[in-house]
């Protein structure tokens, strides 16, 4: 048996070490910066960024929209700040921090209404539930273990989606006809109800769960969130009339106000 010399030992060992330690990758690193800066520094412009990483524009280029695609990062008046999708991850995780209203309205309106609240953004074609109020044992775990689902799975994903311009909806509705072609047809047969509503409804858990929803618009009449109020179907179904006018009333109240992205949840 041949023996090795001490330093051939402990360099054999530091390379079994160095295979099992965390190891830098070029393309992680460069993501994991850009979401750094943008949370520490929220309404970074893209030159700001390119400066802050000392990379190539294209590349830089690159990450900001696939981030952008997928909701890590959010883009307003050419400005980048967190996505719903980081947001999306910390309610999974129980731990809820940052939305686009107070805790104390979504508390405010479970109270009123008897119904969990959930309050969800878009991220592409999805939505993504970024907080919530009251209990509801089935949706919330849902909601946990499934952060992003399409627009048209939900009440809260169909009611922003009827918010969208024409030809951005249209441009949805055609990438989705070919594997969603029931919920194409479903919500083309609720569109005209839920334009001249606001309101969505949604039925799910095998019929045992119902929701209606509408959206948050901000000052300038945009779409920034949609809320969604969802229970027991026996409960809240025959209540449908008076739940929506409790949930337009609130709703309607945050939407006078300024949104700020990093408002504490």
């Amino acid at each position: 048996m041949i023996q090795k010399s001490e330093p051939e030992a402990e360099e054999s060992a530091s390379a079994v070490r160095s295979k099992s330690d965390p190891q830098n990758h070029r393309t992680v690193d460069r993501v994991t910066q850009i979401l750094e800066e943008v949370v520490y520094h929220p309404g970074m412009s893209f030159a700001e960024l390119v400066r802050s990483l000392g990379a190539a524009k294209s590349s830089v280029h690159g990450f900001i929209q696939g981030l952008l695609a997928k909701g890590w990062l959010f883009e307003d008046q050419r400005r980048f700040y967190l996505g719903p999708a980081v947001y999306g991850l910390t309610m999974a995780s129980g731990h809820i921090r940052a939305g686009l209203v107070t805790h104390a309205d979504l508390a405010a309106l479970q109270e009123k209404t008897g119904g969990a609240i959930f309050l969800g953004v878009r991220a592409g074609d999805h939505l993504i539930y970024i907080a919530e109020a009251g209990s509801d044992d089935i949706v919330s775990f849902e909601a946990r273990s499934n952060i992003r689902r399409t627009l048209l799975m939900t009440a809260g994903g169909k009611a922003l989606l009827a918010t969208l311009p024409s030809s951005e909806r249209e441009a949805f509705l055609r990438r989705h006809r070919a594997t969603d072609s029931e919920l194409v047809g479903k919500f083309l047969d609720e569109f005209q109800d839920i334009k001249r509503t606001g309101i969505a409804a949604n039925i799910s858990q095998r019929g045992t769960r119902f929701a209606i929803a509408t959206t948050v618009r901000n000052r300038s009449g945009e779409s920034t969130a949609s809320v969604t109020l969802v229970g027991p179907t026996a409960d809240l179904q025959p209540q449908v009339a008076k739940l929506t006018k409790l949930l337009l009333k609130h709703v309607d109240s945050w939407s006078q106000r300024s949104l700020n992205p990093r408002e504490v949840i």
